[in-house]
């Protein structure tokens, strides 16, 4: 499974709100300036997150972007799901009933399909963004000036 930009991108701008917003809500222009990534491409990513219940908008002065679930409660499936979709690595309608495969019946690589994908989403669906704003604080400490981001 290869993730595209907005799943990627989208999880960096993500993990950014929930450290920036707990004080005032935060800006797409002082997002996109930490994280590096274009204003007008982050603003398509908020408009599926905040649509997907992830994150609201605040309007007026002094508004921006703040998250509408607790930190705690929300997943990188979540967010992954809400930006790329569907997470299933292949495309096997044997898995799928109502899309009626002549193989399923004899098919023995869907129970391998199967466990990728109940793999997949159950370690997407464990990892908690708070886990993943505490991982990026205690890195901070230690990131050299001007280190490029994992994942671009």
């Amino acid at each position: 499974m290869k993730l595209s930009t907005k799943g990627r991108y989208g999880l960096r701008a993500l993990i950014d709100l929930a450290q920036y917003s707990e004080i005032e809500p935060v800006s797409i222009s002082s997002i996109a300036a930490r994280q590096g990534i274009s204003e007008r491409y982050l603003e398509q990513l908020m408009a599926k997150l905040k649509k997907a219940g992830l994150i609201k908008s605040i309007r007026g002065a002094g508004g921006g972007y703040v998250l509408a679930r607790e930190v705690e409660s929300i997943s990188v499936g979540d967010v992954l799901r809400a930006l790329e979709g569907n997470l299933e690595p292949v495309e096997c309608s044997g898995l799928h009933p109502e899309e009626g495969c002549e193989a399923a019946g004899g098919c023995v690589t869907k129970y391998v399909w199967q466990k990728i994908n109940e793999s997949i989403n159950q370690t997407v669906d464990e990892i908690k963004l708070d886990r993943l704003v505490e991982e990026s604080k205690a890195m901070k400490g230690q990131q050299i000036p001007g280190q490029m981001h994992c994942g671009n």
